[in-house]
């Protein structure tokens, strides 16, 4: 029997994952009890800091009675549950929604992505090469749809938008988890810069009337960055010396500190690389932060470095 103690004390509830008796505070997630317990689950669009948005289809489990598999990162665990994480159906979906994903979005850059491609036998390639990518899907007039030809895989690749000096937006690498939906709306920063445009194939992350980030409501939080799973955002600096060949985590280090722009006591990750700060990131289990920061925290660095 596995007892896994997740925040706060609370009644203590008992369920089966794969065989195995757990015990878990009442209010955990399948995903929380599966975690604790050391089983690993597959997820891109889950986040600690944020609600859950079901979108990304991963992290599917089986529960015995239900008709349908569930989404691990948002179904409490039930007291009697019988969970299976590695069926026939489970492995299935996994593999279909990851070669799905595969094929119309590049996930060069999202971590562990790779090896769960192996384990499930995943195919992307299968569904034909890439289509030509688009010159920005900002573009598309709504109802209006290309015929395909069959022959090659849709894509939502598109031209990186660069058109600020702290961040990108690669929407090429796009899964449209909700994440930066969620983290620049009413789950932290309260800023509404973006939100999702289109239907179907066509929907997009986008800011009001698909103007460049420095006409839009953006405050340049970066939280954001923070939260995207797969690279779609990412630091100005990070994006220029992977373009160039010379982005290198091996040879990173992390060092936590303290912001000293105020008196508010945010953690600051510096990550470094040949004695330069690439990017900064601050830790989600901190009290003050929770991973979130302004401007200042996250993009206001250079100077150390006099550049």
């Amino acid at each position: 029997m596995t007892i896994v103690e997740i925040g706060l004390p609370r009644r203590l509830i008992e369920f089966t994952v794969d065989g195995e008796t757990v015990r878990v505070p009442e209010g955990s997630t399948i995903l929380d009890a599966c975690t604790a317990a050391g089983k690993n689950i597959p997820t891109l669009c889950y986040g600690d800091t944020l609600e859950p948005a079901n979108a990304c289809r991963v992290c599917m489990v089986e529960v015995e009675g239900t008709r349908t598999l569930v989404p691990s990162c948002s179904r409490k665990a039930e007291p009697g549950m019988v969970v299976r994480t590695e069926t026939d159906r489970t492995r299935l979906s996994r593999k279909v929604v990851l070669e799905l994903l595969g094929s119309a979005t590049d996930l060069s850059t999202t971590p562990d992505v790779a090896g769960w491609m192996t384990e499930c036998d995943a195919e992307p390639g299968r569904f034909g090469p890439p289509a030509a990518p688009s010159s920005d899907r900002d573009e598309r007039r709504p109802g209006e749809h290309e015929i395909p030809d069959g022959m090659t895989a849709a894509t939502v690749r598109q031209p990186v938008k660069v058109d600020n000096e702290l961040y990108v937006r690669d929407y090429g690498k796009c899964i449209q988890c909700y994440k930066c939906v969620d983290a620049c709306g009413e789950q932290w920063q309260n800023t509404f810069a973006i939100t999702m445009a289109g239907r179907g194939f066509d929907a997009r992350i986008s800011t009001e009337f698909a103007n460049p980030l420095p006409d839009s409501a953006c405050v340049y939080c970066g939280n954001c960055v923070e939260v995207c799973p797969t690279g779609a955002l990412s630091f100005k600096r990070e994006h220029d010396k992977r373009e160039d060949g010379t982005w290198d985590e091996s040879r990173q280090t992390a060092t936590t500190t303290v912001c000293t722009f105020c008196g508010v006591g945010c953690n600051l990750t510096l990550h470094v690389q040949d004695n330069e700060i690439v990017k900064v990131t601050s830790p989600h289990e901190s009290s003050v932060t929770h991973g979130n920061l302004c401007i200042k925290g996250r993009f206001g660095w250079q100077h150390v470095q006099n550049r």
